[in-house]
């Protein structure tokens, strides 16, 4: 593969030779990994009878344990980025509050990860002329295998709680919708006319106290044959937030046609079903007790605190090997 890129005519072809150079580099990545594991190990093997702790050992096994995983990673776009959406559910300015929460907690993931979250657009939820929590958030993650690792995080999301707006501290149930979707970067993938997107700019909002963009720079780009309105007034420029929202697009109809062909639909996006009682896929009571319980994998925590601050990785593992 390596000869080939020193082809003088490597780049004639373009799209292959990208696609090629991709593929090397990748490789060279795991051949370094493996390289760098082995002489860790190595090291670690001289230093085990002066070594107080385990420490160094419980990393190693940490980066094995991580790349093993990588092994499920098999579907086309699961090396790529990933777009997250949060959609508050059934339950009003609890399920508003709820939807924040998860985007919150999405957040702390990726950082932990390593990944670079950027939320592209929010909509805010009202009660009573204040803002409560959010209706609805797109999140681009920037990483590799975000999409792999997040995209079973696919469905409804349920609360139980003493809702913090009950007067009367009432027991609340509360649901909210994850999308993920993966970013599709190449333009091939999805075929868009111009003459099929209708293009509007607004006013930027943000939550009070917070910077807002006095200028018309977020885009709406609604895609008039299939319905699909996507937007983005996370940049200060209109030409950032409408090649942000195009990246949105693309990866919603990658999605919208594999739903029409009735393929793949699962590995995509998972069934269509809506936020509320009945389609959740994982739990999270906080009262009459805590714990919070995966209903495909079975997998549970009693530290909702924990999970709720983006320790995902038990869950998102037993995922993964579904």
């Amino acid at each position: 593969m390596k000869k080939e890129t020193e082809n003088p005519d490597f780049w004639r072809d373009k799209d292959k030779a990208v696609e090629l150079s991709q593929e090397l580099s990748s490789a060279e990545e795991e051949l370094n990994w493996f390289s760098e594991i082995r002489k860790e190990m190595e090291d670690i093997k001289e230093l085990i009878p002066l070594m107080e702790d385990d420490r160094e050992l419980e990393a190693i096994e940490k980066k094995i344990k991580e790349k093993e995983l990588e092994a499920y990673f098999n579907g086309k776009y699961d090396k790529g980025n990933a777009i997250l959406s949060v959609f508050s559910g059934a339950g009003g300015q609890d399920a508003q509050d709820w939807a924040a929460m998860l985007l919150r907690m999405y957040q702390r993931y990726c950082e932990n990860k390593g990944f670079k979250a950027s939320v592209l657009d929010e909509l805010f939820g009202e009660e009573g002329g204040e803002r409560t929590g959010i209706k609805s958030a797109v999140v681009e993650v920037r990483g590799k295998y975000a999409f792999g690792l997040l995209k079973r995080e696919t469905g409804v999301h349920r609360l139980v709680r003493i809702s913090p707006f009950s007067a009367q501290k009432l027991r609340h149930t509360s649901f909210a919708l994850i999308e993920v979707l993966p970013e599709i970067e190449n333009e091939k993938e999805v075929k868009i006319k111009p003459e099929d997107l209708r293009i509007d700019f607004y006013r930027a909002s943000g939550p009070g106290g917070q910077y807002v963009n006095k200028r018309d720079s977020a885009v709406r780009i609604t895609h008039v044959p299939t319905g699909i309105v996507v937007s983005c007034q996370s940049e200060r420029l209109q030409g950032k937030n409408k090649e942000k929202a195009m990246k949105i697009l693309m990866s919603k109809l990658y999605q919208h046609e594999r739903e029409r062909q009735a393929k793949e639909v699962k590995e995509i996006k998972g069934e269509k079903v809506s936020a509320s009682w009945g389609n959740q896929i994982r739990s999270y009571i906080l009262h009459p007790y805590k714990l919070v319980k995966d209903l495909r994998t079975e997998v549970e925590s009693t530290q909702p605190e924990k999970v709720l601050d983006g320790e995902l990785d038990e869950f998102i593992e037993q995922e993964i090997k579904l």
